[in-house]
């Protein structure tokens, strides 16, 4: 599948987009928009935003030979705000050493991501009805598998990543519970009684069996009623 770089390069064409109507191919460097020199796809993206409808002068290079081509960016208004489009992608490379740059950057985007997610619930400023369980899981990688392989392998790293996260959390019947003891009993210098141990994990197990049909519940509701 590859990994997006910030080139200034154009990536793959929509089909319906301004910039293949314009003459424009995937592979071709921009050099500059309107007289603008462009260093990265970053540039290029926030030049053509500014400018909904307003036609766009591109010096290109391609296959060796410069050229220009002027392209008018549709208008399309998303969130509130107008911006301009012109049906293009960011470039991909493909490499080994570079897509394992790019799967430890996009492990540290989603571990942050779901930590954040985590403490939004814990502060209330995420609700439990927000949450989904197995049977939204199950709805949504069925809507993911539609898209394609490379998007199940994806989303089946996310929820690895997950399940790793909320595995460690220091709650009782998590391996972060077991944890979480090891520690006191290496501060204590001295074994947690079993039986409280355990009972302890016990009554986590017991939380965690409940907050799992209540999310169960929401899907349920969310998805088939």
């Amino acid at each position: 599948q590859g990994y997006p770089v910030d080139k200034p390069v154009i990536g793959e064409l929509t089909p319906e987009g301004a910039a293949r109507a314009a003459g424009l191919k995937q592979g071709d460097k921009v050099i500059a928009i309107n007289g603008e020199r462009m260093e990265t796809w970053t540039e290029i993206v926030n030049t053509i935003r500014a400018h909904p409808g307003e036609p766009l002068q591109f010096q290109i290079e391609r296959n060796g030979k410069e050229r220009s081509v002027t392209v008018t960016p549709e208008a399309k208004t998303v969130q509130g705000e107008t911006i301009g489009l012109i049906g293009v992608y960011q470039p991909m490379e493909k490499s080994v050493l570079g897509s394992i740059k790019q799967g430890l950057v996009e492990t540290y985007y989603w571990t942050r991501e779901i930590v954040t997610g985590l403490g939004q619930l814990i502060t209330g400023q995420f609700q439990l009805d927000m949450l989904s369980g197995p049977v939204g899981i199950a709805v949504s990688t069925g809507k993911v598998a539609e898209s394609g392989i490379y998007y199940l392998m994806k989303w089946g790293a996310i929820l690895s990543i997950n399940l790793g996260i909320v595995n460690l959390l220091p709650l009782p019947a998590l391996d972060g519970g077991r944890l979480l003891f090891f520690a006191i009993e290496a501060v204590r210098g001295k074994p947690v009684d079993r039986q409280k141990e355990g009972m302890v994990h016990f009554i986590g197990f017991a939380l965690l069996m409940l907050l799992m049909l209540m999310v169960t519940w929401n899907d349920i509701q969310k998805f088939f009623l």
